[in-house]
């Protein structure tokens, strides 16, 4: 733990994608009020959109101007994984998603948050992010979106409503199906480190 806590302190904090990733991070109180206090929906959309946005800015920044840092790459995370949260709150409250669906959502994520400290434990860092973790999270930020659109009536929303529920069910479907293999990857590593002591 002391060692990973030194590696974030070691590394530069003030870079604009960790700024960006901040400013993420700030627009999630804003977007739950305005899910669930005015019901402002389109204006939710919106800072749901500019978080994809930054989200998209702060990786292409942190490449171009080669400002990687151990900070960054927990606070990208962090953010996705709290507007998930954000948003499926909301939608349970206004029943725009079934309360079993987000329960197992949040599960998933609450379970491999206590692995995190299991892995420190054993000499290891959290497994990376892989294609399927990062294919699951574009199908929700998709999918909360149109689930918002449809809300409200409009024009199109008798084509957008299947949509909307076709990326909330591959979504969910691929975000519980990553997190089995990030929990099958926090089991071989603890075993490989008991192996090693025993």
């Amino acid at each position: 733990m002391r060692e990973a806590a030194a590696g974030v302190w070691a590394d530069p904090w003030w870079t604009l994608p960790n700024l960006l990733s901040v400013l993420r991070l700030a627009g999630v109180p804003l977007f739950l009020w305005l899910l669930l206090g005015p019901k402002a929906d389109l204006l939710a959309l919106l800072v749901l959109v500019i978080s994809g946005a930054t989200d998209w800015l702060d990786g292409k920044l942190a490449r171009w101007l080669n400002q990687y840092s151990r900070l960054g790459e927990l606070l990208d995370p962090a953010a996705d994984r709290l507007y998930i949260v954000a948003t499926l709150i909301a939608f349970v409250l206004r029943d725009v998603v079934p309360w079993w669906v987000a329960a197992a959502l949040v599960l998933r994520d609450v379970v491999l948050t206590l692995c995190l400290p299991v892995l420190r434990w054993h000499g290891y860092e959290p497994p990376e992010v892989h294609y399927l973790g990062k294919a699951a999270t574009f199908c929700l930020m998709y999918a909360f979106p149109l689930l918002l659109l449809v809300q409200e009536e409009f024009p199109l929303s008798e084509v957008v409503r299947p949509i909307a529920y076709a990326f909330t069910c591959w979504g969910g479907a691929l975000y519980l199906w990553a997190g089995i293999l990030y929990l099958g990857q926090v089991v071989a590593a603890v075993h490989q480190a008991r192996s090693r002591t025993a």
